[in-house]
């Protein structure tokens, strides 16, 4: 990622909350705009929105909160750096909670039929190079896996999960050999849920969680 100031990544046009403020942020903190480890200044942050520092502040503890950015003593404020142990701990919760939805997905064949859906944005993403476009289908993939739910807790709680576990995935560095073997796992699982074979769809969800936790700790740790 290329150094400058974090204020020029945030568009032009004036943000009057905390929470705006933090949203755009958070975008550009999960895009890969503002790398893990890079610090975030008050001053260059108020000046370039044209708010006070009061709210950058505010905006700072939403997002610390969401565990995107820390705040150090005597130095600042820097976009997170995701250790092993939290891809661990993610994954953790990952495979108490995705397989959740299985059943329910099995019964809804249009929230079924979706999957597919994702699974051909993903392989089209791929053919375009666009391999950060695939990583934001495999979320979505995963996300619809929880939506049937019903459960806007649930939902928030993977809002958190997949902003933190893309943070992991800017320490990768190259995203295709990241996402490339998840592509024609996802459509076997898209499948198998459409097929109506909840059994076999759990147990290669957890599967396909094991090995992304493998490969997403390697990397982590090449980078620590």
């Amino acid at each position: 990622m290329s150094g400058g100031d974090p204020a020029d990544q945030v568009p032009p046009h004036r943000l009057n909350t905390a929470d705006q403020v933090a949203a755009v942020l958070r975008k550009r903190i999960t895009d890969g705009l503002l790398e893990p480890g890079r610090q975030l200044r008050e001053e260059q942050l108020s000046a370039a929105l044209g708010i006070s520092r009061n709210t950058i502040r505010e905006a700072f503890r939403v997002l610390i909160q969401d565990e995107l950015i820390v705040r150090e003593p005597y130095r600042g404020v820097f976009v997170r750096v995701v250790t092993a142990e939290d891809v661990a701990d993610i994954f953790r919760t990952r495979k108490l909670l995705e397989p959740l939805g299985l059943d329910a997905l099995v019964a809804d064949r249009a929230a079924a039929a979706r999957l597919l859906r994702i699974a051909d944005t993903a392989e089209a993403a791929a053919r375009a190079g666009d391999w950060r476009g695939v990583g934001t289908a495999n979320l979505d993939l995963h996300r619809a896996l929880v939506e049937p739910c019903r459960s806007q807790r649930l939902d928030r709680l993977f809002t958190q999960l997949f902003a933190e576990l893309r943070l992991a995935f800017l320490l990768t560095g190259d995203p295709e050999p990241l996402h490339e073997p998840y592509l024609a796992w996802n459509r076997t699982l898209a499948e198998l849920i459409v097929a109506g074979d909840a059994d076999a769809a759990r147990a290669e969800l957890l599967r396909y969680l094991d090995d992304a936790e493998r490969r997403i700790t390697e990397a982590v740790k090449a980078k620590s």
